[in-house]
């Protein structure tokens, strides 16, 4: 899996796929700039009077909750069932889902509505979306309930997608094959907007690899890694690591991957009962 993880960091380079978001305010700056730097193409649009005709040029599309509005679940949809229609893989990122109605009741809308192929949330975010219990303060995870891969796993089989939950080790499953990554660096909770930064660096490899599990995987470890360097460049200062981490996304290389990926493949395990 590294090796073919490393290809595909090549293909981001090559290929340069465009990233459509409709995402948060706060992280629009961050998220594009680490699409820039990883090597893909980013492009916000939200407007639902544009996103179909939009999300008709791109190669992935990310649909972000962080800083909800009505009028942008709408646009969510629309853009989703044109992606559909011309097999545009989707990323969602639920950002505070369980914190209120809204975002849940928005993120169920989209999985109901939308074929999603890749949903990336924390531990809590996704124990709600799974229909277990979770605990957000803010945007933030501050408990789930059940066991992280049993959890995931339930989501993946539901909805019938693959799941990337990120935390101190990320878990990412599509319900038959589990993927554990120990890339990253606890600086990466220093700083905002780098769950969103996940997302859309898994949407990246999504643009080139259409295996959804696979893409996820890439996403993932590419940065982790990109965390660590910057870390190693950085020390514990946040601004610095900030700065550090846009450096580290466009210095990653497929050597360095395979170099200090640490992926843990594992078979399929049980579900839990629902609380």
């Amino acid at each position: 899996m590294v090796t073919e993880i490393a290809q595909d960091l090549r293909q981001v380079r090559e290929k340069r796929p465009l990233v459509h978001n409709i995402t948060n305010f706060v992280v629009m700056n961050e998220t594009a700039n680490a699409l820039l730097c990883i090597g893909a193409l980013p492009i916000m649009a939200h407007a639902l009077e544009e996103v179909e005709e939009m999300v008709s040029c791109a190669d992935a599309l990310v649909l972000n909750v962080g800083t909800l509005a009505p009028e942008w679940v709408d646009a969510m949809v629309a853009a989703g069932k044109r992606a559909n229609e011309l097999d545009i893989p989707i990323v969602l990122d639920p950002v505070g889902a369980g914190a209120t109605r809204l975002r849940t009741e928005s993120c169920k809308r989209i999985l109901d509505e939308v074929r999603v192929s890749i949903v990336r949330g924390n531990a809590a975010e996704i124990s709600v979306l799974a229909g277990f219990g979770g605990r957000i303060k803010g945007v933030e995870s501050i408990g789930h309930e059940g066991d992280v891969r049993q959890v995931a796993t339930e989501l993946a089989r539901e909805r019938e997608c693959t799941v990337a939950l990120t935390g101190a080790v990320d878990v990412v499953t599509g319900g038959a094959r589990t993927a554990l990554i120990s890339n990253g660096s606890p600086m990466l909770a220093r700083v905002t907007g780098t769950g969103c930064m996940c997302s859309t660096m898994v949407a990246s490899f999504a643009g080139v690899q259409r295996d959804a599990f696979r893409a996820a995987i890439g996403g993932l470890t590419a940065f982790g890694i990109a965390g660590e360097m910057a870390a190693e460049e950085s020390g514990e200062r946040p601004g610095s690591f900030h700065v550090a981490l846009y450096d580290a996304l466009a210095e990653i290389s497929g050597d360095e991957i395979e170099a200090r990926a640490t992926i843990e493949m594992i078979e399929d395990v049980q579900t839990p009962s629902r609380v």
